[in-house]
């Protein structure tokens, strides 16, 4: 399995919008792409210092073809949707990739 992940920080009082846009349209557009190996996605989110909101996410895949199928052949190349940027003040602008070892879910 591989994981994406990537990271993004929202402008100033975007946080809430920002998760918001995420839940209940970016990630279910990502999922009515219906990509083969596509296993789903996670959302951390944290306050930094008291003062900014990270967002990290975490999207699984089976293979790097579904990866590929997802991102584009520069698989790296954040994929970041026009709403999405409009709230955001800064974002990765590659993800990284990682195998995923061993995964323990009690």
């Amino acid at each position: 399995m591989i994981a994406r992940i990537w990271r993004g920080w929202p402008r100033g009082d975007n946080a809430d919008a920002y998760e918001n846009l995420l839940k209940e349209e970016i990630f279910a557009g990502i999922a009515a792409k219906g990509i083969p190996g596509y296993k789903g996605i996670r959302l951390l989110r944290r306050t930094v210092d008291g003062e900014e909101d990270e967002f990290v996410t975490i999207m699984c895949f089976d293979s790097w073809q579904a990866v590929k199928q997802f991102a584009g052949e520069d698989y790296e190349q954040a994929v970041v949707p026009p709403k999405a940027r409009a709230l955001l003040s800064k974002f990765d602008q590659r993800s990284q990739h990682y195998e995923v070892r061993e995964r323990l879910e009690y």
